[in-house]
Order: structure tokens, then C-alpha cells, then sequence
């Protein structure tokens, strides 16, 4: 895969840029600042060595591993200076979506981005893994472990809502 010229990087952008949008937002829960890190991986791809990847998957798995990463160092330096107040955090997706993420992020974040990534992305234990370079049976517990919490969270969050109707 070679990024040789501005119509070949243009059409990356235009492939990827969501996956990284939504990877970004469910690390940062914020708009603005998933649009940041949309912002500096691109740049960080633009910066990269000419013919650096050997396929798409290879360029895709690259971009994942630097959006999660980029995510961790913008909490790391975000969270020494600032506090968020909840009515910066905005949530751009559909009601039942917007759900699903916010039972989600109450996951520990490695857990949730192995949930994203097995459910949104598509990837394969073996290429979460890879990806994320961890061990094929810690993605697979933590994978396994992660749907029983997610599936608790959704209980109570529905048991809850049954509650008010009655």
C-alpha cells in the first residue's frame, strides 16, 4: 500500500476517517475531541515513510492501534489539567446506539475497545490481538468477560426502565 500521492491519501481519509471518528469518540466521549485525534492520526499517516504498509488490513490494523493510542495520551495529558463538565460531553448517534455506547464506556477500556472492535469493526479474535498485541486467550476472556458485564449493565439499565413504567 503506498501513499505516493495527495488523491491516494484522500481516498484513505475518506475510508477510514470514520472508523476513526467512532473509535475516538468511544475512548473520549466528546465530539470536539474525537475530531482532534481524526485530525492527528491522519497527520501522523502523512508523516509515515512511503510504502510503509503492505495491504489495506495492514494500514487499517496501523490507524486503529494509533487512534486508541493518541485516545490514551490525550486522557493522560487531558485529565492533569482539566475537568469536563457533563454538559460538554455530546452524543451525536441515534437514542438506542447512544445507549448501548453509554453502557459500554462503563466497561474498562480495554475491554470496550475489544467489544468495539470484535462487534463495529469486524476484526477477529486473532486480529484484535494482533492489533492491540495482546494474547489470543486475553482478548478471548476479556471478550467473553466484557459481554457478561455489558450483558449485567444492560439488565439493570432495563429492569430500571420497566420499574418506571409500572
Amino acid at each position: 500500500m503506498r501513499l505516493e500521492t495527495e488523491e491516494e491519501y484522500n481516498e484513505i481519509v475518506e475510508m477510514y476517517s470514520d472508523m476513526i471518528f467512532r473509535i475516538a469518540y468511544q475512548n473520549l466521549w466528546n465530539v470536539s475531541d474525537a475530531e482532534d485525534i481524526v485530525q492527528d492520526v491522519f497527520l501522523k499517516l502523512l508523516k509515515q515513510k512511503k510504502g510503509r504498509f503492505h495491504d489495506n488490513e495492514h494500514l487499517k490494523s496501523w490507524l486503529i492501534r494509533v487512534t486508541i493510542n493518541q485516545c490514551m495520551d490525550y486522557k493522560k495529558s487531558f485529565f492533569r489539567k482539566n475537568t469536563v463538565s457533563l454538559e460538554d460531553l455530546e452524543i451525536p448517534y441515534e437514542q438506542e446506539e447512544r445507549q448501548i455506547l453509554e453502557e459500554l464506556y462503563q466497561l474498562p477500556k480495554d475491554t470496550r475497545n475489544i467489544l468495539y472492535l470484535y462487534y463495529y469493526e469486524g476484526y477477529t479474535i486473532k486480529e484484535i490481538a494482533k492489533i492491540l498485541g495482546k494474547k489470543q486467550n486475553t482478548v478471548n476472556s476479556r471478550l467473553t468477560r466484557g459481554r457478561n458485564q455489558l450483558k449485567k449493565i444492560m439488565e439493570v439499565e432495563y429492569a430500571g426502565r420497566i420499574q418506571k413504567c409500572i
